[in-house]
């Protein structure tokens, strides 16, 4: 089905890879945009309390900045509000809306300003480990019948499984992009060579990288 393989090249419905340059920018600075100063344009304070926790929690701070610190939040909420059609949009609250719910559920808690990181890792985890080939494939299908069923009749049902499975895969796939896409990482982390130098036809990428994954590809 060629809409499965349309969601799947956009990055499990993000469709991160076609992202405008100006929204790439947000992720160019390494000047954090605090939570309480930032006011989520497509989420509500409370979704965007909760991706400002959950996307640290996928790239913490250690010897490079976090994801947060990158401003990967603020890309993924500008994104989702420019970017994505109505559609989309819509899937995105659907798993955003089922995946945080569980969260609260689990914790017992009200509020997502209330959870850190210890109580959304359970789950993250739990849907990050179930990602195989096959369940992506069946994870695909309802998910290509789920789009078709809104094309039709205006509405559809999905499992709410799957819809915290994508949530969460999305969210680390996008994440991890939209970080390795920004100024300080692509100079400063990853191996970076603007201007080729010395042709070396034969070596290893330990030799000429020290391991690291190139910038520029």
């Amino acid at each position: 089905m060629e809409r499965r393989k349309a969601l799947k090249n956009m990055g499990m419905a993000f469709g991160y890879s076609l992202a405008a340059p100006t929204l790439i920018g947000l992720v160019q600075s390494c000047n954090s945009k605090k939570v309480l100063d930032w006011a989520p344009q497509f989420m509500t304070q409370d979704e965007g309390v909760g991706l400002h926790t959950l996307v640290d929690i996928i790239l913490p701070k250690t010897d490079t900045p976090s994801a947060t610190e990158m401003n990967v939040h603020v890309f993924i909420d500008q994104f989702a509000k420019d970017v994505l059609p109505p559609e989309h949009q819509d899937f995105l609250k659907l798993g955003m809306d089922k995946f945080f719910g569980k969260v609260l559920s689990d914790t017992q808690k009200e509020s997502l300003a209330e959870l850190n990181e210890e109580d959304f890792t359970p789950a993250l985890s739990t849907y990050l480990k179930k990602r195989t080939k096959d369940v992506e494939e069946a994870h695909d299908k309802a998910i290509g019948e789920y789009f078709m069923a809104i094309e039709q009749n205006g509405s559809a049902v999905l499992d709410d499984e799957i819809a915290r499975y994508m949530f969460a895969n999305s969210v680390r796939d996008i994440s991890v992009w939209a970080y390795k896409n920004s100024e300080y990482v692509g100079e400063e982390v990853l191996a970076y060579l603007p201007i080729p130098g010395q042709y070396v036809p034969c070596d290893t990428t330990e030799a000429l990288t020290e391991g690291k994954a190139w910038s520029l590809s």
